[in-house]
């Protein structure tokens, strides 16, 4: 595994002041980092204020709907961007791409910063592969987000399907609400103010074997967010999370 960068006093701008944003602020001043600029809903002109452009990373967790507008912003103000907004790729996942593999951009993009989701998408995807050689054994993936959560299934499932899906030939492509035994299903619940919960199941007629993370708080994916801005500091292009972490 690649080390963490433990960079100090970098330069950061919040986009979204939310429990994210600020949970995210405190770790990054716990960190030796100064907060140079905070932008929300009701103050889209800083953008192009001074303080925004002097930000090293701008880190980015809006709604889905804001997400790619808030990237194109940020680029035009020369400022790398790290964004854990989820629910815009299918729209604008083209561009993107082009923008940080052609154009010079950069964007650290992960549907879940936890340290600990990133070691649980690497037991998924190995587990994965050793099931390929079980086709007894169905697979369904559940996601429980808290009641504000607008996008399903969420970016973390999404991901750890497509995990899946890359070593699991019976699968073709993932899908909520469905009984096709080539299509792998996701369920979706929303309830209270839950972090964040995902469960992989492996069910036989003998046995069910089941893989699960589960948040206690946005903690840790606050923490990881500033890692991946320490990171992103030092690096170009279109970047997530198995670039800091090479399991």
């Amino acid at each position: 595994m690649q080390p963490i960068n433990t960079l100090r006093n970098m330069k950061i701008a919040l986009i979204g002041y939310g429990k994210m944003g600020k949970m995210i602020e405190q770790i990054a001043l716990s960190r030796g980092h100064e907060i140079v600029s905070i932008i929300d809903i009701d103050n889209q002109q800083d953008f192009e204020s001074e303080a925004f452009k002097s930000a090293d990373v701008a880190i980015e967790f809006t709604a889905p709907q804001a997400a790619y507008g808030n990237y194109l912003k940020a680029w035009n103000a020369g400022v790398k961007v790290v964004s854990g907004s989820t629910g815009w790729m299918k729209e604008h996942g083209d561009e993107v791409r082009k923008a940080c593999l052609e154009e010079g951009k950069t964007l650290f993009w992960a549907s879940n910063f936890s340290i600990g989701v990133a070691i649980f998408s690497a037991v998924n995807k190995y587990l994965a592969k050793i099931m390929n050689q079980f086709p007894q054994y169905d697979v369904e993936m559940e996601e429980t987000h808290h009641v504000h959560k607008l996008d399903h299934p969420s970016g973390t499932a999404i991901t750890l399907a497509e995990g899946i899906l890359e070593h699991l030939d019976r699968k073709d492509a993932w899908a909520e609400d469905t009984t096709d035994p080539k299509l792998l299903r996701i369920d979706h619940i929303r309830r209270g103010e839950v972090a964040g919960i995902h469960t992989v199941r492996y069910d036989s007629e003998a046995d069910i074997i089941t893989i699960t993370h589960d948040a206690h708080s946005r903690q840790g994916f606050a923490l990881g967010a500033v890692l991946a801005a320490e990171y992103t500091k030092e690096h170009e292009g279109l970047l997530t999370i198995s670039d800091m972490f090479n399991f």
